[in-house]
């Protein structure tokens, strides 16, 4: 039996947790609030794991439809991540650049036929 953590902080739960809780309330057919008193959860985490359990098996409701899978949401979380570490190392060399005097928009100067020396220039 899953049991509440009764103080403050908020209790991590397993997959396996996660999976025993879903798969009691389907199989007992019970609602989401009274499988999670028995359970000793609060009904929003239930409902919350059941919700996306069934977005992840592509029975969504309704209301759900349009909403990401685990493995979506996971990508997402990774995409998130890199694209904030790329904005940092961005940054910084914005910051090196303007150290060492060149262009914001480039970190290294052009070498473009415009920028040659015209004939008979001196």
């Amino acid at each position: 039996m899953i049991t509440m953590n009764a103080s403050s902080t908020p209790r991590r739960y397993s997959d396996e947790q996660k999976a025993e809780a879903i798969d009691f309330c389907l199989k007992e057919n019970l609602s989401c609030a009274k499988a999670a008193q028995r359970l000793g959860l609060h009904p929003s985490i239930l409902n919350r794991w059941l919700r996306q359990y069934r977005i992840d098996q592509g029975e969504a409701l309704p209301v759900d439809r349009g909403l990401l899978n685990t493995s979506e949401r996971d990508e997402l979380i990774k995409l998130r991540k890199e694209n904030r570490e790329l904005r940092r190392e961005k940054d910084f060399f914005k910051l090196a650049a303007a150290h060492y005097g060149l262009p914001a928009h480039s970190a290294r100067p052009r070498r473009g036929k415009d920028q040659l020396p015209q004939k008979g220039f001196g």
